[in-house]
Formats: C-alpha cells, structure tokens, sequence
C-alpha cells in the first residue's frame, strides 16, 4: 500500500484551536495523493520501498531464460531499481543498467551480447537529485545486489561510504583479476573494492529486526541472492532478484541456461518459495515488465 497523507482530526476543547484544525482540513483535505520523503513529519514511521526505473532490455529471442519463442510474446524486460529507507540507515537494493546507457536516447545493441539492445532513459543519480528524497548514491547505509550481472551493478562505482552486503560467492569473482562470467563485466564494479564490505555465507537480516532481510539463493550467479521486507501496510514481499526473469520461469521452474548451477538454482527456487509459504510473501519478479507498470515509482513510495 502506498502511504497518503492524513489530516490530523483531533478536536481540542478551545474554540481557536478547532477552527485552526478545521481549516487545515479544509485546504488539505483527510487523504492526498502519494508524498514524498520531504514531506514526512512523523518521526516514528516504518520502513519504506522506493521504485526506480532503471532501465529497459530487449531480445531477439528468449531462449537464454529456457523459454521457446512460440510459448511467449515477451521480449522486453524493465531493470528496476530500489531504495529501501529504514529509521536506521538506508539501503540501495540493485543498480540497474551502467549509467552510461543514458547518454544515447535510443536502443542500443550490446556489444558483448549479440541480440540483446539496452536503453536508459535517466540514470538513478538524477533522478534522485531531481526527486530530492533526501539522499544520494553517496548518503547510502548499504549497497545490496541481488547479483553481479551488468544489469543489476550499474550504479555500483557511483557509491561512496556505504558498506557493501554481498555473498561470498559473486564476492570472490569481483576481487579476482580476470574472473569470467557471463554478463559480467569486472570494470563496472571496480569500485567496490574500496568500500567497507560485509561479506555474507547465508541469510542476514541488516538491521537486526526482521523488516530488511538478504535470502541467500545462489545458481543464477554464484552469489545470487534476493530480498525479503516487512511492510506495515503492503505486508511481506520479496524482490526476486533473477530468481525468476518471467512467470513461466516460476510457474514451470525453468533455469536460464546462462545459470551457473541448475542444482543450486532450483534448491533456491524451492527455498524461497517455502518462505513465501510461510510468510504470505508478495513476491515482485524484477524483471517483469508488466509487472513493473501497474507498481507506483518514486517519489512515490510503499509502506
């Protein structure tokens, strides 16, 4: 659910102070449309989930997801970015396509990926500053990717101070020299190097009460792994990471073939599934671009 303003109701017993109110409600109204962080005044609010596009794929077929491409009419995935702004400190959960992107206005081919184009319409350092939430890629507590791909890091060298929360896996291919992967490019997180790190071998939950919550689920990368929040409001929900790119993948369990270890993938599938079992968890496939549309972005944001 998304947070909207209330008015404040409350009678007092003198004559002036009910008029006061009485006319705040008046030009205010008892609900108004989404807020933004700025306009916050309540000191004891809970977490909040903030929505970023971060950019758009597009590909010639589907066949790296283990889809054929007669069982479905996708092409396009969106690259979404969140911020996740807890009393206690701030997380930045996936970056998106490499800010570079944005400086050409239209599709453009891959150039290590044949048949596969990218496009960014704003970086996410922009659209903070334009947004003015209240902070930047340098006013972060955390930096959580769901993995190392090109597509989820972009942002990565642009942070400054925060401590990094990886698991050991994709950490151990970021400090190697050389290290292949597919879709990884080692230049687009060097910068990760210098910050503070907290290296993961399972599950943690970052601020210690349960609400922000890294699920280790390895196979799509080594140190794959996705993220579970309490809401108040919208209730539990985990952000997939690339768990699952479509439905399909879901439905069927279908490892992408670009996978590291189908054991490992669908162990994982099964974890997180138990814990959507569990919990009642919402779960937001990342890369699910009809998804994405119905979802409200920042400066709007979920409590």
């Amino acid at each position: 659910m998304i947070i909207k303003t209330k008015a404040n109701s409350r009678l007092f017993s003198k004559v002036s102070t009910v008029l006061l109110s009485l006319t705040f409600l008046a030009a205010c109204g008892e609900n108004s449309v989404s807020k933004d962080a700025n306009s916050d005044i309540n000191e004891d609010r809970g977490v909040r989930l903030y929505v970023f596009d971060c950019g758009n794929l597009r590909f010639e077929s589907m066949a790296i997801f283990n889809l054929s491409d007669d069982e479905t009419d996708i092409r396009e995935l969106i690259v979404p970015c969140y911020i996740i702004d807890h009393p206690k400190g701030t997380v930045l959960w996936d970056g998106g396509l490499p800010s570079a992107t944005a400086a050409i206005s239209d599709w453009q081919p891959d150039p290590d990926n044949e048949g596969i184009d990218s496009k960014l319409d704003k970086t996410l350092a922009d659209q903070l500053r334009d947004m003015a939430l209240g902070f930047s890629l340098s006013q972060l507590s955390y930096v959580g990717f769901s993995h190392i791909h090109f597509d989820h890091v972009g942002v990565a060298n642009e942070v400054k101070g925060a401590t990094w929360l990886v698991q050991r896996g994709d950490y151990d291919l970021v400090m190697a020299d050389g290290a292949q992967l597919v879709a990884f490019d080692p230049t687009l997180v060097s910068g990760l190097r210098s910050l503070p790190v907290k290296v993961l071998d399972n599950d943690f939950d970052i601020f210690g009460d349960g609400k922000v919550q890294i699920i280790n689920a390895p196979g799509h990368t080594p140190g794959h792994q996705v993220l579970y929040l309490e809401l108040e409001n919208l209730g539990p929900l985990i952000l997939s990471g690339d768990l699952y790119h479509t439905q399909i993948n879901r439905s069927e369990k279908r490892v992408p073939i670009i996978n590291v270890d189908v054991d490992q993938t669908l162990k994982s599938m099964d974890k997180v599934e138990k814990l959507i079992a569990e919990t009642g968890a919402a779960l937001w496939i990342e890369h699910d671009l009809a998804l994405f549309k119905t979802l409200e972005t920042a400066p709007a944001y979920y409590d």
